[in-house]
């Protein structure tokens, strides 16, 4: 699908001589950082240079003191305490978080993860009888619960306490739990709304560290999971986020997460600088895979196991799942562009709605994601079973999914989410209206404009300016995500030297030249637009972000291309 470029460089030019002349960088590059808000030398210094003591207070989160009084009690009585979490990466990463946490203090602590396929998502009774038989006293929900009233209330009749730590849209009414710990919250004035449930936990641990008035070292030893569960979770970069990523990052390079180091080996990745990219494109997919097609607990046991064997073990199931969970993906994704194609009107759709009998429920969510890149359109995938739909939904800038689904919460069963991912359940005889509603929905709220992507592009670069000084400037605008791209180039009139190819599955790859530079250029995914390039013609605008390519032992600087014209 082509795209609308939008160049973001429209700055006053002496205010971007200034701060460049201050911060000693490249102009070009002072424009990346007003693109990100970033306009002074102390709010660069804070950008680049995020520290733990400019986190949020934790007591800020409405119910705060209550919880961490609450949990307090629990440690001082050594109450035995089970923590319930979501089947994905930031669900995972939570329980492990507060699992190893409240374990060093000596509190005796259980998991449990519901099973995706016979329970689905969220705090479920299977999941709270289960913790009255443990034996639990206190109920910890992570990145889950605050929702699910019925289930609270039936832990508290059970005589159990119960916390609930989420980062989801809450309901009008809040469960009936002691503390409910939610920044989006309606009586919420804490002032980042956008943490991920791991982000939550840690908030709660910090807490509780600060009622202890023990040293904030203990939490720095978590920052690992925190990062790699924010990072998957595709929440915001910036914030606090970007504090805790930054942190977490320059801890998982070099862990001591005995579970950690085992994946980090089976995907080599082991001794080497970590980025967000290596968390959503290697490790999240593994940590994820066993609970879309199995027990997510295996992954949990990864994350807190101190036996070195049976990290290394688990790490190779991970990987091993993974590698069918994309066989499936593939399956099911081919499967629902065919029906795109052969079923809904381009002209007239506005979103997608898929339903199949035998559709994997743990993978649909993957497969939204893609149809969104394919076709640009809020997308939901249905698993029909026994008349019985479980959907994964996901959405474009400008389309609230939740308020989406909020309108038509008549036809559901269930539903929970955010504005760009949500998850529900529908009776089989329903998913017509539904389709027709949500698609009325969208095309009130769509403009034309709106369903063409987007590529922001941060400025216009020289080849010239591009060499080892202006890279590593460039990665300290990391850890990148939503909100904090890796900034976008876009240079003018290059020329192609030699011949252009197609390699492995339908990469594009050539060299292009401006004046004295010559770069490297991949475009994954990008080879049916090689009829677009001329060899020797100075003729080639080409957007792209910069990478380091590692080769033979060898590294070198290229582009990789966004979009080309």
């Amino acid at each position: 699908m082509e795209q609308k470029w939008i160049l973001l460089d429209d700055h006053p030019t002496e205010d971007v001589q200034r701060l460049a002349t201050e911060l000693n960088m490249p102009p070009v590059l002072v424009k990346v950082l007003f693109n990100r808000g970033v306009r002074s030398y102390d709010e660069a210094k804070r950008f680049f240079r995020p520290e733990f003591s400019s986190l949020n207070d934790p007591f800020q989160l409405p119910e705060m003191d209550v919880a961490a009084e609450r949990l307090l009690e629990a440690v001082r009585k050594r109450e035995r305490v089970l923590i319930y979490g979501d089947y994905d990466v930031d669900g995972i990463t939570s329980v492990a978080l507060l699992y190893r946490f409240l374990r060093k203090l000596g509190v005796p602590t259980d998991f449990y993860v519901p099973d995706r396929i016979a329970e689905g998502y969220g705090l479920s009774e299977r999941g709270v009888r289960e913790a009255v038989d443990r034996g639990a006293q206190l109920l910890i929900t992570v990145d889950c619960g605050v929702t699910a009233h019925r289930e609270v209330a039936l832990a508290r009749q059970l005589g159990l306490d119960v916390i609930v730590t989420d980062h989801h849209e809450p309901t009008d009414d809040l469960p009936p739990a002691q503390a409910v710990i939610d920044p989006k919250r309606k009586d919420s004035t804490y002032p980042f709304k956008e943490l991920a449930g791991v982000g939550v936990a840690f908030k709660l641990l910090q807490a509780l560290v600060h009622k202890t008035r023990s040293s904030m070292d203990a939490l720095h030893e978590g920052l690992d999971l925190v990062a790699i569960g924010t990072a998957a979770d595709i929440v915001p970069l910036v914030d606090e986020n970007r504090t805790l990523v930054k942190m977490g990052l320059e801890r998982l390079s070099r862990t001591p997460n005995v579970g950690l180091r085992a994946l980090l080996e089976v995907v080599g990745l082991l001794r080497k600088d970590i980025t967000t990219g290596h968390i959503v494109f290697i490790l999240a997919p593994r940590i994820n895979s066993v609970g879309r097609l199995g027990s997510a607990e295996r992954a949990v046991h990864l994350l807190i196991t101190s036996n070195a064997q049976q990290a290394r073990n688990i790490a190779s199931i991970l990987d091993s799942e993974n590698r069918q969970r994309k066989s499936i993906d593939e399956q099911t994704f081919r499967e629902a562009v065919q029906i795109v194609e052969e079923e809904f009107d381009p002209v007239t759709t506005r979103s997608l709605v898929l339903a199949l009998e035998g559709w994997h429920p743990g993978v649909i969510g993957i497969v939204a994601s893609r149809l969104v890149e394919r076709f640009y359109r809020p997308t939901v995938m249905i698993s029909l079973d026994g008349g019985i739909g479980k959907g994964s939904a996901r959405s474009i800038p400008g389309f609230d999914l939740y308020d989406a689904l909020k309108q038509c919460s008549d036809l559901m069963i269930d539903f929970g989410g955010h504005r760009y991912a949500a998850g529900l359940s529908i009776a089989q005889e329903n998913i017509p209206e539904f389709r027709r509603r949500f698609n009325e929905i969208a095309s009130a709220k769509l403009t034309d404009d709106q369903l063409v992507p987007k590529l922001r592009i941060d400025a216009e670069l020289n080849l010239d300016d591009v060499d080892g000084r202006f890279y590593t400037l460039l990665k300290l605008f990391g850890p990148f995500g939503p909100q904090n791209m890796r900034p976008v180039f876009v240079s003018r009139n290059l020329e192609v030297v030699g011949a252009p190819t197609v390699v492995g599955n339908n990469h594009l790859k050539f060299r292009v030249r401006q004046r004295s530079r010559v770069f490297e250029a991949i475009g994954f995914n990008l080879g049916d637009m090689i009829y677009r390039i001329e060899p020797g013609r100075k003729n080639l605008d080409l957007a792209y972000v910069i990478d380091e390519n590692h080769y033979m032992g060898v590294t070198t600087l290229q582009l990789r291309v966004k979009d080309l014209r």
